[in-house]
């Protein structure tokens, strides 16, 4: 509860909530932002602190992108019986990580530079949805929209210059 901000507006009997609200906000120093704390250790002993804390950075960043490609895309357990499905399994986690590296860039271009799974999960609030509807004939009317992106979703979809509604209204009749 402590990272969500939730509104609840009341009828005006003040009995009912009329609608709610709500608006997740990560608590900065909690393990939601800040999930461990690591000594480092190297035996690379001619670099530098800052070449070690960025290979640190990039590491770690790197480790936690494959863990959301691979619960995302199922890429997780390896099983495969051989060598050359083996590598076509690792070919599409790479391939995979190489679309988040280009997404991101250009996010950071914008001023935008959550981690991966900050972007996954503020974009996951969007979604398409079908309402149905009964006509005064019987047959039903289906429409299919994506919803209204929040302030954050729509900065940014705006700074990776796609549509904001992806895929259009739908309609149907049945």
């Amino acid at each position: 509860a402590q990272h969500y901000s939730i509104t609840v507006e009341p009828d005006a009997g003040g009995v009912n909530a009329q609608a709610i609200r709500w608006e997740r906000r990560p608590v900065d120093g909690t393990l939601v932002t800040h999930p461990g704390v690591y000594c480092l250790r190297t035996n690379e002993l001619t670099w530098e602190s800052e070449q070690l804390w960025r290979t640190y950075v990039m590491l770690t960043d790197l480790e936690a992108v494959f863990r959301s490609l691979k619960s995302e895309l199922g890429l997780r357990p390896v099983y495969h019986q051989t060598a050359e499905r083996a590598e076509g399994h690792l070919f599409i986690t790479v391939l995979a990580y190489q679309f988040v590296q280009v997404i991101r860039r250009r996010l950071q271009a914008h001023g935008i530079t959550d981690r991966w799974s900050s972007l996954r999960a503020i974009l996951a609030g969007q979604c398409r949805v079908t309402a149905t509807f009964r006509r005064p004939d019987g047959r039903a009317l289906h429409v299919r929209k994506a919803t209204q992106p929040e302030p954050a979703q729509l900065a940014i979809i705006r700074a990776l210059g796609s549509d904001p509604t992806p895929g259009g209204v739908h309609k149907m009749i049945v």
